[in-house]
This record gives structure tokens, C-alpha cells and sequence, in this order.
């Protein structure tokens, strides 16, 4: 297998697996553990494993109290809130919503980089921004009613969470151009385990583990490993040969695969109403990521 069938096979593999977290954490939470319980296992499983593997390997320190602060900074809106929010989010709305809204986050990285970097946004990017923002309202808005899949409150808790994580990303810039990414996200996902444990602590002991069947525990080894270790291992890997305009393609492919695995599983039903709305979204994220050279990848 050459190269760049590794790469696109990795990029695939990644998509596929933050696609499929929608349904299955579905599956989970809140009949087996509450969403904050769940949150709690994954951030400290990773904070383990991204800490081991960073002092075993890589032993590099993050030095100055300027980088230290930012590092503290980035846990709490790429870790802490960023997950709270998605969680409680996804425990509240159907998979599809989720998968839809959380396609802003290009758009929410513009804006933030306009105010905190100063950089221009032009006739273009504020036409996307306005199209991307009409259908995210739009899907909000008819999320509520009897026959509605998704729930007003869950969609602007992922709302929350992507803004929180366009922050993040624009925070996290600086400090990804002086260290080696898994030094970063070893430290970031140390400060927001300490975060966490406040809000999972009493659902992590509320539920009854020996009464689990196999399939939740395939499913929660899946959100532990697959989606938070394996993921981003494998994107780290195929960003180191893959262009933007690649990368670019296989985010938006995401929500794809998350409506494909949702309707597939019986968790959601994909209306026109929604599709109509998905691509004012898609349309608004375009025509803001057209002229961006710098593609930006969630890991869920």
C-alpha cells in the first residue's frame, strides 16, 4: 500500500470513526451513564495515555508562564467546555443535529481569528458566515415539536461547543508552532481531566457497571480509544502528507458518515427540512474555508 492510499485510508478511518461516535454515545448515555460520567472516563483515559506516551517519548517541557497560561487556557475551551457542552448536548438532541451544527466550527475559527488575530475577513467569508449562521438558526428553531428529532436546548449546547472549540483552536496556534502536538494535547487534556472530575464525579459512581451488558462496554472502549486515541494518532499521521484542500474534504465528509451510521442504526431520520438546512450550513462553511489555507480538524 503506497502512500497516499495510507493517507487517505487514515483520513477515511477518522471520519468514519467521529461520524459513528454520534449514534453510539447515544447508545450509552443517559440509560447506562450520565453524559458528564462519560466525559469523565474518556478526558482522564486520555490524559493517561497522552501523558505516559509524552514523558516516555517525546520528554519535552512547555517553558515561560506567557505558554503555561495559554496551555491552561487551552484546556478549559478545548477539553473542559468543549466536551461538557457536546456531551450534554448530544445527550439532549438527535446525532444528526449534533453532526450538522458542529460543521460551524471552520466559521467560528474566522471570527475568532478577526478579533484575537486581527486577520481580514473579506465580502466573501461575511457571506458565508451569514448563510452558515441562517441555517444553524433554522435547524435550531425547528427543532422543537412533537415531531421534531432534535431539541432546542441540546442544539445550543453544541452550539456552545463548537464556539468553545473555535476558540480553542485559535488559542492552541502559537503553542502548535514552538512544541510537538502531543506535548500539547497531553498538558491540554491534563488541565481539563482536573475540570471535569467536578461535574462526572457523582455520575461516574451513580451507575451499576456490573449490570452492563457487552455492547456498552464495546461502545465505551470505542469512545475511549477509537474516537479520542486512535483518531487522533492516525489524523496527526495523515496530516503530515495530506494537503489542505484533502483535509478539507474529509471534514465535511464527518457529518456525512454521522447521518449514514444514525439512520442506519434507527437513531435519527435525515428530512428534506434538515438536508435543505445542511446545505445553507455546508454552503456558509465553503465559501469561509475558499480562500483559508489553514484547514482545522475536531478531534470528538
Amino acid at each position: 500500500m503506497n502512500k497516499q492510499v495510507q493517507v487517505h485510508a487514515s483520513l477515511f478511518l477518522v471520519a468514519l470513526i467521529y461520524g459513528s461516535n454520534y449514534s453510539i454515545a447515544k447508545e450509552v448515555m443517559p440509560e447506562y451513564v450520565g453524559p458528564f460520567g462519560l466525559i469523565l472516563i474518556r478526558v482522564v483515559s486520555a490524559a493517561l495515555f497522552f501523558g505516559i506516551f509524552a514523558r516516555l517519548v517525546v520528554k519535552e517541557k512547555i517553558v515561560g508562564r506567557g505558554d503555561n497560561i495559554r496551555v491552561i487556557l487551552c484546556g478549559v475551551t478545548g477539553v473542559a467546555i468543549n466536551q461538557l457542552c457536546f456531551f450534554a448536548g448530544l445527550n439532549l438532541t438527535a446525532p444528526i443535529n449534533a453532526a450538522l451544527l458542529m460543521v460551524i466550527v471552520p466559521v467560528v475559527v474566522l471570527v475568532f481569528s478577526a478579533l484575537l488575530l486581527r486577520e481580514r475577513i473579506g465580502k466573501r467569508k461575511v457571506s458565508g458566515i451569514a448563510m452558515a449562521c441562517v441555517g444553524a438558526f433554522l435547524l435550531i428553531y425547528t427543532s422543537q415539536g412533537g415531531q421534531a428529532t432534535g431539541n432546542v436546548w441540546g442544539d445550543l449546547l453544541i452550539i456552545l461547543n463548537a464556539t468553545s472549540f473555535g476558540l480553542y483552536l485559535v488559542l492552541v496556534k502559537p503553542l502548535m508552532q514552538k512544541y510537538q502536538a502531543i506535548t500539547i494535547v497531553s498538558r491540554i487534556f491534563t488541565v481539563g481531566a482536573v475540570l471535569v472530575i467536578p461535574f462526572g464525579w457523582q455520575q461516574l459512581l451513580t451507575p451499576d457497571y456490573s449490570a452492563f451488558p457487552v455492547s456498552i462496554w464495546l461502545a465505551i472502549l470505542f469512545m475511549v480509544f477509537a474516537v479520542t486515541i486512535v483518531a487522533y494518532l492516525l489524523n496527526t499521521w495523515a496530516l503530515r502528507y495530506a494537503n489542505p484542500s484533502l483535509v478539507g474534504a474529509y471534514i465535511y465528509l464527518q457529518p456525512v458518515m454521522a447521518i449514514l451510521v444514525a439512520v442506519g442504526l434507527g437513531k435519527d431520520e435525515f428530512t428534506l427540512q434538515k438536508g435543505v438546512y445542511a446545505l445553507l450550513i455546508f454552503a456558509g462553511v465553503y465559501l469561509v474555508s475558499r480562500t483559508k489555507q489553514n484547514v482545522l480538524k475536531k478531534a470528538a
